[in-house]
């Protein structure tokens, strides 16, 4: 089944493809052997001949499609799956909200705050801090600018020295006074290389370093880029870790929302891309997985994880390097409660800074979001670094049981009922020395890409790879560019 997606030469019924004056539309029926896209006839001789197709509504696909639909450009988004996200998905189990896997929202996202509804998404806000699991106790860490009296308390706990706390605020400085450009385009060393050179303590950095920014990035070791670590800190100095009150699901859901329904396609698994550059017309095709094959002469964005991308477009990428750093992965466990056995109400932070066991970071979701479980009901979340494939979910949850009952007692954590298991093999981009946060989104004629390995492995760099990438496809395709 071939679908042309083109200007009509005759008159059609907009039935199943419609275009509105201000802002146009159109579908795609799966069951017509051609699908017409109808422009309005205003202008008609600037109008782009197809639409552009971007492959992948997760967050750097969808702010693809924003990012046209602000320019009135007509795209169509194809998605794999039976929903929009990506990684960023919300599973309704039981009556809880499982996020698929650790993820925290920072409000201080420069790029999200251009994008996203705060107030819509009705974020609920962290502690600011943490509490911090060492030689059998918890120990709080907290900042000082929004809990000064909890952080005074904490001067003389085992997390850190006196000197560290005061190397933490010359840290804050050092990163507020630098422009976002200026952090991601620095000189870079691994972070494990930054503290160490900053100063910190040995307790400080395998106390709370390791477990905090440990599980922000998946690495325990922490070699990511020092690039990365100075944004994540300056987003933490300037904002709140948050959840939206119907999962992390819910920015994603809020920017296709804004988008024509009819502009988006799910259950559509895209097999190939194939650029015809003869005569000079660079149409690229695509071939899906249900048996249709679609073409645009105005450009295609691929925006999907980084091994997806590589495979679609073999041999395409540029300004890549011959071998991909590994993944970083993890492992998400769920359990729910009654709200009597969790150990505390407080919306924080639980950090593994004992150096021992599987166990990286845990939270109760439901006291951060009464509405992540029912009423009277806590959600428990629990993370690992790594996949652990050697490991059953039947064995691994025994081993995050018996850990953290150690943490809280047996006697509540073994009233706990798993939930669900989350195994995500690709949670993150490998992001190590050396790094390039600017790549080009360029990957042959008329062909995009866009996804936080282009960027920033954050929320954050998703979205703004999603904008360039488009803002580069306008740069190349001046008649497009004027057609708006």
């Amino acid at each position: 089944m071939t679908m042309i997606l083109s200007p009509p030469s005759t008159p059609i019924v907009p039935s199943r493809a419609s275009f509105h004056p201000r802002r146009r539309r159109f579908t795609v029926n799966p069951n017509a052997t051609q699908t017409t896209v109808n422009t309005p006839t205003r202008n008609s001789d600037l109008q782009p001949s197809t639409p552009v197709i971007v492959v992948g509504a997760g967050l750097a696909g969808l702010a693809a499609a924003t990012k046209l639909n602000s320019e009135n450009i007509p795209f169509l988004l194809l998605e794999a799956s039976n929903g929009v996200g990506g990684r960023v998905r919300t599973d309704a189990v039981d009556g809880f909200l499982l996020d698929r896997g650790f993820q925290i929202f920072i409000t201080a996202y420069p790029e999200a705050r251009k994008l996203l509804d705060y107030e819509s998404l009705d974020l609920q806000r962290f502690y600011s801090g943490a509490r911090i699991y060492f030689d059998g106790a918890f120990h709080t860490v907290a900042d000082p600018t929004r809990h000064l009296l909890d952080s005074m308390g904490t001067l003389t706990n085992p997390i850190g020295t006196v000197v560290d706390k005061f190397l933490i605020a010359l840290a804050r400085i050092r990163v507020l006074i630098k422009s976002d450009e200026e952090i991601l385009s620095s000189d870079e060393v691994s972070v494990i290389e930054l503290l160490r050179g900053i100063g910190f303590s040995n307790s400080m950095i395998d106390r709370f370093f390791r477990p905090f920014f440990g599980g922000i990035f998946f690495d325990r070791e922490l070699e990511t880029t020092s690039r990365l670590f100075d944004f994540i800190f300056k987003c933490l100095a300037l904002g709140d870790n948050a959840l939206p009150a119907n999962g992390i699901a819910a920015i994603p859901e809020q920017l296709a929302a804004k988008l024509p329904p009819s502009s988006i396609k799910l259950n559509s698994r895209v097999l190939s891309i194939d650029v015809d550059e003869s005569n000079g017309s660079n149409l690229v095709t695509l071939r899906l997985e249900n048996g249709e094959t679609l073409s645009t002469d105005n450009g295609v964005v691929v925006a999907v994880e980084e091994p997806e991308a590589e495979r679609l477009l073999a041999g395409k990428l540029v300004d890549r390097p011959v071998q991909r750093k590994q993944a970083r992965s993890t492992v998400c466990l769920y359990f729910s409660s009654d709200r009597s056995q969790i150990p505390s109400q407080d919306p924080v932070l639980y950090l593994n800074g004992s150096g021992e066991g599987i166990v990286n970071n845990m939270f109760f979701a439901t006291n951060v979001a009464s509405s992540y479980g029912p009423i009277g009901k806590a959600l428990v979340s629990v993370s690992l670094i790594g996949l652990f494939d050697a490991v059953s979910d039947l064995d691994l949850r025994a081993l995050v049981i018996e850990e953290l009952s150690s943490w809280f007692g047996a006697p509540m954590v073994r009233s706990w009922r798993h939930l669900r298991t989350y195994r995500i093999p690709f949670a993150q981009p490998n992001q190590t020395p050396p790094t390039n946060l600017f790549k080009s989104p360029r990957a042959g004629s008329s062909v995009y890409v866009c996804g936080d390995y282009i960027t920033s492995a954050t929320f954050d760099g998703a979205l703004v790879s999603g904008r360039r990438s488009v803002e580069v496809l306008l740069e190349d395709n001046k008649s497009l560019a004027r057609a708006t």
